[in-house]
């Protein structure tokens, strides 16, 4: 137990310390994509589906953005930069 601790608090050390604050702001806006996704899918589980079209669509909204916003992460990473020549550094 104290492994799987020491584990956690040197990833979280490390990744306040290591990871530029315009990663950091991508990775908290997925954070808000996925529990966005989550709440959408615990309220049609509670209150049912009749409006399965509107469920749908925002819950595929929800995944598509996180999709996008993973991808954006990846292409701005300063370590992928000699993978994506053709972005632009902003």
């Amino acid at each position: 137990m104290n492994e799987i601790k020491s584990a956690a608090n040197s990833l979280v050390s490390s990744y306040l310390k290591d990871t530029p604050k315009s990663l950091k702001l991508i990775d908290s806006y997925m954070v808000y994509i996925l529990l966005t996704g989550i709440i959408q899918f615990i309220y049609v589980c509670i209150a049912g589906t009749f409006p399965n079209n509107a469920f749908l669509a925002g819950f595929i909204s929800t995944v598509a953005s996180f999709i996008l916003a993973a991808n954006l992460r990846i292409q701005t990473n300063p370590k992928n930069a000699s993978q994506f020549l053709t972005t632009s550094p902003e």
